[in-house]
């Protein structure tokens, strides 16, 4: 009797034969598996009229989206506006809307048209296949991807910083900063790349424009960019692949000095080189910078609690290294900032009275001595080895020869500039700070190449403290943040904020940086006018270790002398000695020739007002205003026309104003003012003779 087949013996027998079939996928075999597949593929299927038409609506609202976009020019609207350039620009986003309406209504009649040929030709289904396609088309630019297609999100806010790494929006930058003309643009040098915590990007300015102008309105070229000025760093390609019209520019992602400092490298270097550039610091893209200082000397500036004590000690570190070094430190702060130098310095004191005045005087007297004997020294020298008359690393490590490198650092060096006390001078009565000014005059101009180093640290860079002939002499200078830009550009020299160098625009939570301007090449290569600098941070600790480490070579050395060895040093010199000392120190600045005496007015008037700015490395042009409102009653014309007898006549020239721009002005050149000076002493010398 053969077995019934019933519907649960015939599921049983599809089911065993499923799971061991060959011709079923091994995934597939269990039979779960395959009736869940089963029961989402139907479910699929079920759905997917209603998802395809959902997604056909979703393209169609993000295609009518995004014809409303392009139709109404949002792209260039909005670039427009954040560049402030909407007013100017919206004549020209106007006609661009309205032909891209033009274009659209084309479109439709020609899509019209050709629809209806299509249905001419093949009837009904011309149009459905291509509404088919089109569906199809439209679902695809609809589906779900990462979320649901819509409008773009924008934030709304300042501009930010990825705005300067676009050419065209770099471009409008220089544009709204009155750095280009309208019809002007910029050429792509390099593109922008990343370089340090920043982005930098060179390009060349149109034929007209001077990348000086560009380094000088910086602040306004950041405002352009949406960036705080302490980001933007402008500089002037100069040298082999540089020229006067092409600039790199580099963008810091934030305030590059609002990290914590970095400790000096010196702090763990066994010894010193004092020919090798000191470190001294880092610029604004992170990159070291070394300071030079044999051959040359340094003036630092700044109001006080800025870091000039830092800044000198790091200079001065590289000398406490090397135990060939001599060192004459005089700390007029009488602080225990320089306590440590002590243990290594030839001369040492720390203090603000007046005998400590003239005990610098004293050192000023030998060391000009020290210098005369130096060049006499080298004169019998061959030509292998002194080649020119420059002290070389090989004379200066002679110990028969004695002529060691050495540095001079005056911290507060206006306290004995500004000392009052009356000495009689070859049958002149002067002050002892007058005094002190001309011999440091006389080292700044003779010493540098002998290996005398000088290093003057001042909170008050004034013109009344520090002679212009002192600053003129000064061959790098480093000014932290001071009150304005006289006091910056008494420190970096005349006009240095006219191009752009202005220390007292430094925020005061930037403790120890500056702007320094070397003399000569830097770590960074070429010549660099100026740089801004964050100064390595020495604290009092690692200054002691440094000094006890300089000890310490000077010891094995046997090279401890003076202050440092335990001597007694010499008793402050009087004013009767210092005046038979040096016969050439008593004229290094020709003091008495810028006086009135002797001279016709108004020429005395002048003179009695500019003083020692008329001197060599003083000022080069002043201002009539200046002239006619120092001489208070003054008839401008007659004033003009008697000067011009006497050979100085009115130009034209640039100057800054308080606001830190530039205006062109009438006055005189400084150089006809001393000749006039030279010319009228002469004639009156002929005519009582």
């Amino acid at each position: 009797m053969s077995q019934r087949m019933t519907p649960e013996g015939l599921g049983a027998r599809l089911t065993k034969w499923w799971s061991r079939s060959a011709v079923v996928p091994l995934p597939l075999r269990p039979t779960t598996r395959a009736r869940r597949l089963l029961r989402d593929g139907t479910a699929e299927i079920l759905r997917s009229p209603a998802r395809f038409l959902g997604a056909v609506l979703r393209g169609l609202v993000t295609a009518y989206r995004s014809w409303r976009r392009w139709v109404r020019v949002r792209d260039y609207a909005d670039a427009a506006r954040d560049a402030g350039k909407f007013a100017d620009k919206f004549t020209e986003i106007r006609a661009l809307s309205f032909f891209r309406w033009k274009v659209t209504l084309g479109v439709i009649a020609g899509a019209g048209l050709a629809l209806a040929v299509l249905h001419a030709v093949h009837g009904p289904s011309g149009p459905w296949c291509v509404g088919a396609v089109g569906a199809v088309a439209l679902a695809a630019l609809g589906q779900r991807g990462g979320g649901l297609p819509g409008r773009r999100t924008v934030l709304a806010g300042p501009r930010i910083l990825r705005w300067s790494l676009d050419p065209q929006v770099l471009v409008d930058a220089f544009r709204d900063a009155k750095l280009l003309g309208n019809d002007e643009t910029l050429r792509l040098v390099e593109r922008a790349t990343r370089a340090g915590e920043g982005w930098t990007i060179t390009v060349d300015l149109p034929a007209t424009r001077k990348a000086a102008d560009v380094v000088k309105n910086r602040e306004a070229l950041a405002s352009a960019l949406a960036v705080d000025e302490v980001q933007l760093i402008v500089n002037r390609v100069r040298g082999r692949g540089g020229h006067a019209g092409r600039v790199a520019l580099w963008v810091a992602d934030r305030d590059p000095y609002s990290t914590p400092p970095t400790r000096t490298p010196l702090v763990d270097a066994e010894q010193w080189d004092v020919w090798r550039p000191v470190p001294f610091g880092r610029d604004p893209q992170g990159s070291r910078v070394d300071l030079p200082l044999v051959w040359t000397s340094l003036l630092i500036g700044a109001i006080p609690r800025q870091g000039k004590t830092f800044a000198a000690r790091l200079a001065v570190a590289g000398a406490v290294l090397d135990p060939h070094a001599r060192l004459y430190v005089a700390d007029f702060k009488a602080g225990k900032d320089w306590d440590a130098a002590g243990q290594v310095a030839h001369r040492f004191l720390a203090g603000d009275d007046t005998d400590d005045v003239f005990a610098l005087l004293g050192w000023l007297i030998e060391l000009i001595s020290e210098v005369q004997g130096r060049y006499r020294r080298m004169r019998t020298l061959d030509d292998t080895t002194c080649p020119e008359s420059k002290l070389t690393p090989a004379i200066s490590r002679d110990d028969a020869l004695n002529m060691p490198v050495t540095v001079l650092v005056v911290d507060e060096v206006q306290v004995p500039l500004e000392n009052r006390t009356s000495i009689t001078v070859e049958g002149r009565k002067l002050t002892t700070g007058e005094y002190v000014g001309e011999l440091l005059t006389w080292l700044a101009k003779k010493g540098p190449a002998a290996g005398i180093v000088l290093i003057l640290a001042t909170q008050r860079p004034d013109s009344r403290t520090i002679p212009s002939g002192l600053r003129a002499v000064l061959g790098s200078r480093f000014a932290l943040r001071v009150m304005d830009w006289r006091d910056s550009n008494m420190v970096l020299g005349e006009q240095m904020n006219t191009r752009g160098y202005d220390s007292s625009r430094l925020l005061a939570a930037h403790k120890g940086v500056g702007i320094l301007r070397p003399d000569g090449e830097v770590s960074q290569g070429g010549e660099v006018l100026a740089l801004t600098v964050r100064t390595y941070y020495l604290p009092n600790e690692d200054w002691r270790t440094i000094c006890a480490r300089g000890r310490q070579l000077r010891g094995h050395a046997g090279r401890l002398t003076g202050y440092a060895a335990g001597h007694d040093p010499d008793p402050p010199l009087s004013a009767a000695c210092a005046e038979a000392a040096v016969p050439e120190a008593r004229k290094p600045a020709r003091v008495g020739e810028w006086t009135p005496e002797g001279l016709p007015e108004p020429l005395a008037s002048v003179v009695a007002h500019l003083g020692d700015e008329l001197g060599e490395g003083g000022r080069e042009f002043v201002p009539t205003a200046e002239l006619v409102a120092a001489l208070g009653d003054v008839d401008p014309k007659r004033f003009a026309r008697t000067l011009a007898e006497l050979g100085c006549r009115p130009v034209r020239d640039r100057v800054a104003d308080p606001k830190g721009g530039v205006r062109q002005v009438r006055g005189y050149l400084a150089a006809e003012l001393r000749t006039a000076v030279r010319q009228s002493r002469t004639d009156g010398s002929a005519h009582r003779g």
